[in-house]
C-alpha cells in the first residue's frame, strides 16, 4: 500500500532539501501539511500539487518576464 501521508524528514529526503528548510516552509504555511495529535504530516497528493503549481510560477515568471523585453 502507498503511503499517503509523510513525516516532515521524509517529505525533505523525497524534495531533496534539508529538514530545517522543510521545517521553515511548514512554520510559513507554504507546504501543505495536516495536524494529527502533536504530529505534523504532508500529505503526499497536496505536496505533488504544491509542486506542480511552483514549477508553474517558475515557468510564469520566465514567461512574463520575456515578454516584457519584446
Amino acid at each position: 500500500m502507498d503511503r499517503i501521508l509523510l513525516r516532515p524528514s521524509e517529505a525533505a529526503e523525497l524534495l531533496g532539501l534539508s529538514r530545517s528548510k522543510v521545517y521553515a516552509l511548514l512554520a510559513s504555511g507554504e507546504l501543505p501539511s495536516v495536524k494529527i495529535g502533536v504530529a505534523t504530516r504532508l500529505p503526499v497528493a497536496e505536496l505533488r500539487e504544491w509542486l506542480v503549481a511552483k514549477q508553474r510560477g517558475v515557468e510564469d515568471a520566465g514567461l512574463d518576464e520575456e515578454a516584457t523585453h519584446e
